[in-house]
């Protein structure tokens, strides 16, 4: 059902999608060109600018021997599990603190001295909690992806027009009918925009922890890349790195067009 309060005309997308263009593709080709021709005109690069071709030859090396998609498929599956269980638990509880002012009341002091803390300084205590198994790794990803959802959530619900719940009210809806058809739905928008931040923290925070606290995962490969001075490795780990940025967004930006299929983005008008 769409949301009484969303106006299509004016709508925001509340994930941006992944734009693909000729001039996106041309600037990437010739920056490429540009790097490799002066690395093999022998400028003094240095170890620390390999040519593009030899990034993607380490790249290619890194697939056909198994090393990257073992470790992509551990990273992937800690971002979707962390992404999961912190938004689920975001958005459970910013509705209810968004419903029930006593809730948030006794809730918003604990948020407000925990949001404000980096989120990789919880995973020293995560470990001591939980041991230096994937639960660990786990919790930290999903507190990372926990705070937004929570405060977006809280800000739609909290945002929703209260002409809206009277006019349901007046209609006879039940407290369970205005939940489900009038509240959720007029709080999408922001939830929405909670789950691309929690995404992008889940991210960061799953490359992060793997630096730090894992032999697994492509943040231990390009540490490990780092360790043993491999530098063509950790520009092709780089690569792999934005290529999962990039794929996770536009995963997002699917989500966000079949939940909430209003917020889709309309072109400007001239």
């Amino acid at each position: 059902m769409r949301p009484p309060d969303a106006d299509t005309s004016a709508a925001t997308p509340a994930a941006a999608p992944v734009r693909w263009s000729v001039r996106f593709l041309l600037v990437w080709v010739v920056v490429l060109l540009v790097w490799e021709a002066l690395v093999r005109s022998g400028a003094r690069t240095g170890l620390f600018m390999p040519a593009p071709s030899t990034v993607g030859a380490a790249l290619a090396g890194m697939i056909a021997d198994g090393t990257l998609p073992t470790h992509i498929a551990y990273t992937a599956v800690r971002i979707l599990a962390g992404l999961l269980l912190g938004a689920t638990a975001g958005m459970t509880l910013g509705l209810a603190m968004g419903v029930s002012a006593r809730l948030r009341r006794l809730a918003d002091p604990i948020v407000a001295a925990l949001h404000p803390i980096p989120r990789l300084a919880f995973f020293p205590l995560l470990i001591v909690v939980f041991g230096v198994d994937e639960s660990s790794k786990l919790a930290a990803v999903a507190i990372g992806a926990f705070f937004p959802m929570l405060l977006n959530t809280i800000a739609g619900v909290r945002g929703m027009n209260p002409v809206h719940l009277e006019l349901a009210r007046n209609f006879g809806a039940t407290r369970w009918q205005m939940f489900r058809r009038v509240l959720v739905p007029g709080s999408m928008p922001l939830m929405l925009t909670g789950l691309r931040l929690s995404s992008n923290v889940a991210f960061h925070g799953t490359i992060g922890v793997e630096m730090v606290g894992s032999q697994t995962g492509i943040g231990s490969l390009l540490w490990l890349s780092w360790q043993t001075f491999r530098i063509d490795q950790m520009y092709a780990i780089l690569v792999v790195i934005a290529t999962i940025g990039i794929g996770l967004a536009a995963f997002i930006h699917w989500v966000t067009v079949h939940a909430a299929p209003w917020l889709k983005e309309r072109p400007a008008a001239p």
